[in-house]
């Protein structure tokens, strides 16, 4: 669990992210979860983004994905969120 410090520390690192997910009309399945698992593990930080099309929130998406993958919810912004999880073998972040 991370606190409010680190939570505004990762936003802060996010900024300059590229949204590198989209969560469409096919909605989150087990292959979305298991890519999104893999470039956290290879990032530790990442964004994506919901489509209107998708019937998800941004909110919602977000947190149906960290409970699936063990992940934190940094932000939900409009229609993006970014989510961190601690890399296992290529530790970047420091909290």
């Amino acid at each position: 669990m991370i606190n409010s410090k680190q939570r505004a520390y990762l936003r802060s690192l996010a900024n300059g992210l590229d949204t590198i997910f989209q969560i469409g009309k096919g909605g989150i399945s087990d292959e979305t979860c298991t890519q999104i698992a893999n470039a956290l593990e290879a990032r530790e930080l990442i964004k994506a983004r919901v489509l209107e099309n998708s019937g998800y929130t941004a909110k919602e998406a977000a947190n149906e994905i960290a409970a699936a993958i063990d992940c934190e919810v940094v932000s939900c912004v409009g229609t993006k969120f970014v989510l961190y999880k601690e890399s296992v073998n290529k530790k970047r972040i420091e909290l």
